[in-house]
């Protein structure tokens, strides 16, 4: 099976660090990994030492020792890729390299907001996670909050717009936003995670600063009211549309200087790795910037009333299925420390680390964990190519192309 990870995104390391953590964790037994590493520049990658956490500390030197590959088009029901070693016309000859499932690691880009999910689908090859309308919906903020609207499932006032529409017309937004929003804010990127971009804007400068960083990153920007005083609450859920359970929740520690949990906080803590001391096997122990959001300070389980904490584990399942979301997410929501007020803020279809550390203390390893994602896809990847999906009708047949040639005016 194939692990693919990296992409084009400012997620690229945090992508690394979730992939290699499943990859160590899948059951040898059963599957054999092979790294798919999309690099920074887009170009496609495979090598063993691509799994090896260490080897990702010279980046350069990792691509110079993989083996550049690229999609061969003439398969179907598997990802067929054809290995360039190089070489002129008596260097090595090119192998061929067949992925039967493919397990998408990639954090941000086109590697989770459906993408990937769509080039794989173009091939009819099964992939753990949400499929291309879960996937897209879940990468953009803004589309992901109306949905929950419809539902009735809570979200924070908030605006959004684009680039083009705050460009020589920045006083009128900041006048909208301060009227209808107040003060403060949270800005963001309405298509990006791991906290990148993402700022706290107390009065109108810092206002203007937040929405010009948010656009480095995405030309549509997401302005949400700020909960006071805020309480983070994440959730993991593992199933599909039809079924879905969830797991224990989290609460992440910020500092108490820090209004929102930074990219620094969640990802690097501490110097595990995956498979050392802290990492992956040893559960959800706080340490390692290796570790992905696994090193992140959290209490697991949440300190919450017990029908407070149902709650926002059933509104979990319902974004979940609402936004048609497969295999396992993370759902964040936002909690007012005074009054008890429960928001979804945002789902991550790919989370980091998969969440493995809210699953463990839910009874399910890391490997089960994975195990059961893969299930999910080749259950959904059966179902889907049990129904019809061609018609046998040639309307390029002579006979056939009379008749719509007939239909001309």
């Amino acid at each position: 099976m194939g692990v693919a990870f990296g992409g084009v995104s400012p997620e690229h390391e945090v992508s690394v660090i979730s992939s290699l953590q499943a990859a160590a964790a899948l059951d040898r037994d059963r599957y054999r990994p092979v790294p798919l590493y999309i690099a920074k520049d887009g170009a496609w990658y495979t090598g063993a030492h691509l799994l090896d956490p260490d080897t990702f500390t010279d980046l350069d030197a990792a691509i110079e020792a993989a083996m550049p590959v690229v999609l061969d088009p003439r398969s179907y029901r598997t990802l067929r890729l054809r290995t360039d070693p190089g070489g002129g016309w008596f260097g090595p000859s090119p192998s061929i390299i067949e992925l039967d499932v493919v397990l998408p690691g990639l954090h941000g880009g086109d590697g989770e907001n459906g993408g990937l999910q769509g080039l794989l689908e173009l091939f009819n090859v099964p992939y753990t996670g949400s499929g291309v309308l879960g996937s897209a919906v879940g990468m953009d903020k803004v589309q992901a909050k109306r949905l929950c609207q419809q539902q009735n499932i809570p979200v924070v006032d908030y605006l959004a717009f684009q680039e083009s529409d705050w460009g020589y017309h920045e006083d009128t937004w900041l006048d909208r936003i301060v009227d209808t929003l107040g003060l403060p804010v949270v800005v963001k990127p309405a298509r990006l995670g791991s906290s990148i971009g993402i700022a706290f804007a107390a009065d109108r400068a810092a206002l203007d600063a937040a929405i010009e960083e948010a656009l480095r990153y995405d030309d549509k920007v997401l302005v949400e009211q700020a909960v006071q005083p805020l309480r983070e609450i994440n959730c993991s859920v593992l199933g599909s549309p039809q079924a879905a359970e969830a797991s224990v929740l989290e609460e992440p520690v910020r500092t108490e200087d820090e209004a929102l949990l930074t990219y620094a906080e969640k990802y690097m803590r501490g110097d595990a790795g995956p498979g050392k001391e802290g990492g992956p096997s040893g559960g959800a122990k706080q340490g390692g910037g290796s570790e992905g959001m696994a090193s992140l300070d959290r209490q697991i389980p949440a300190d919450l009333p017990p029908d407070q904490a149902q709650h926002i584990q059933d509104l979990a399942v319902r974004t979940f299925q609402s936004l048609d979301c497969s295999g396992v997410a993370r759902i964040d929501f936002l909690l007012n420390g005074d009054t008890g007020a429960v928001f979804f803020n945002e789902i991550n279809t790919i989370p980091g680390s998969f969440s493995f550390y809210l699953w463990e203390p839910s009874g399910v390893p890391f490997d089960e964990l994975l195990d059961r994602m893969i299930t999910l896809a080749l259950d959904r990847h059966r179902e889907k190519n049990g129904r019809v999906r061609s018609y046998d009708v040639n309307l390029l047949s002579e006979r056939s192309l009379q008749g719509v040639k007939g239909q001309k005016q």
